[in-house]
């Protein structure tokens, strides 16, 4: 599996779970096991925009790109990251 492919299915996994908004992958990793996958996400929509919270989830894929295991790293008011 390509880290396209990859980050595709790891990105397809967390809406599937969380039934949130993607708005992006933030970081892809090879490890021995497969790929570890940062996905951003808003957690929750609000008005206006820029006070939208935020969460980065962290996904963890087999080298086939089954899910291992998921968890939410962080969360954040949009705008207020690192």
């Amino acid at each position: 599996m390509s880290a396209a492919e990859a980050a595709r299915e790891g990105l397809r996994q967390i809406v599937g779970l969380t039934g949130r908004d993607p708005l992006g992958i933030t970081s892809i990793e090879p490890t021995d096991d497969g790929w570890l996958i940062g996905v951003e996400v808003v957690e929750d929509h609000r008005i206006p925009a820029s006070t939208d919270l935020l969460g980065l989830y962290q996904v963890e894929l087999d080298l086939a790109g089954s899910l291992l295991a998921y968890r939410r790293t962080r969360r954040y008011q949009r705008g207020k990251g690192d």
